[in-house]
C-alpha cells in the first residue's frame, strides 16, 4: 500500500516553513539544524502515514478493532539535508499495515535520500479463546468459550471472531485456558457416523417423503454423505441434517 497523507504533507511544510523562517529572522546566523531533517521529523512522518494507512485499511476491509502504533527511535545521531520537497511516505514491507512494518521515507529533491523507519502496528480484535481446558475430540459447547480482545498481527495461525464457529465442532488438539482458537484447531463434530440407520428426507418444493436408510461414511451437520437406501438400494449424496437424518433434493 503506497499512500501519502495530508498529515505528513502539512507536517514538512511546517517544518519546513519554520526553518526558513528562521532564516529570513536571522540572516547572518546558520545552525546546523536549518540544513538538516532530523529523526524526530522522521519519526512524525512515519507515524502520520501510519495513522491514515491503518484508518484506510480498515474502512476498506471493514474490519472493526483499535489500533495503536509505535514508531521505533531513530539514531540521534542520524542528520538527513533537508529536503526541498514534500517528503514521500511509503509501506516497504509487509504488505498490509499490521504487526512490524517498515515505512520508506523518501525525499525526492535534486539530492535525494532515503530512510527506512521500522514500527509497530497492532490491531485489537475480540477474538474466541476457551474459557477451561479442551482436550482432543472434546466437543465445544457454549460454556468452552468466550471473546476477548487480542492483538490479530500476532495470531499469525488464524483465529475466530464467532462464537458459532466453534461451539459444536470437535477438538482436533488440546488447549489451555483463555488460548486462541484458531482455524486448526476445529473439525466438524460428526452427527452422523458410517453405518448408522438413518431417515433419508426427499424434499421438493412443499412435498417430502421419507424413507429407510444406511449411512456409508461419516459427516457433520450440513456435510455432504453417501448414504444406501434400504428399499431401492440405490447410492445417494445426502446433506446431514441432524442426528439420524439427512436430506436430498427430488
Amino acid at each position: 500500500m503506497h499512500t501519502k497523507t495530508t498529515f505528513f504533507r502539512r507536517l514538512t511544510r511546517l517544518l519546513t516553513g519554520s526553518l526558513a523562517t528562521l532564516c529570513l529572522l536571522a540572516p547572518g546566523v546558520r545552525t546546523v539544524a536549518d540544513a538538516l531533517t532530523l529523526p524526530e521529523q522522521l519519526i512524525g512522518v512515519t507515524q502520520g502515514f501510519l495513522e491514515f494507512t491503518v484508518e484506510d485499511y480498515l474502512a476498506t476491509t471493514q474490519t472493526p478493532g483499535r489500533y495503536e502504533i509505535q514508531v521505533n527511535p531513530l539514531d540521534p545521531r542520524l542528520r538527513m539535508p533537508l529536503c526541498s520537497q514534500q517528503l514521500d511516505a511509503s509501506l516497504e514491507s509487509p504488505s498490509l499495515p499490521l504487526g512490524r512494518v517498515t515505512v520508506r521515507v523518501r525525499c525526492d529533491s535534486t539530492a535525494p535520500w532515503t530512510v527506512f523507519v521500522p514500527a509497530t502496528v497492532r490491531l485489537f480484535r475480540d477474538v474466541v479463546v476457551v474459557t477451561r481446558p479442551l482436550k482432543r475430540d472434546n466437543t465445544v459447547g457454549e460454556g468452552d468459550v468466550a471473546l476477548r480482545e487480542r492483538d490479530v498481527g500476532t495470531l499469525g495461525q488464524g483465529f475466530l471472531t464467532e462464537l458459532d464457529q466453534a461451539v459444536g465442532m470437535k477438538m482436533l488438539r488440546p488447549t489451555v485456558i483463555d488460548q486462541v482458537l484458531t482455524p486448526q484447531h476445529l473439525e466438524q463434530a460428526e452427527v452422523v457416523r458410517k453405518g448408522d440407520q438413518v431417515v433419508i428426507i426427499a424434499r421438493s418444493g412443499s412435498l417430502s417423503v421419507r424413507m429407510p436408510g444406511e449411512a456409508l461414511s461419516k459427516g457433520g451437520l450440513s456435510e455432504q454423505i453417501r448414504v444406501r437406501n434400504l428399499n431401492s438400494k440405490r447410492v445417494v449424496k445426502a446433506r446431514v441434517t441432524g442426528p439420524g437424518q439427512v436430506e436430498v433434493s427430488m
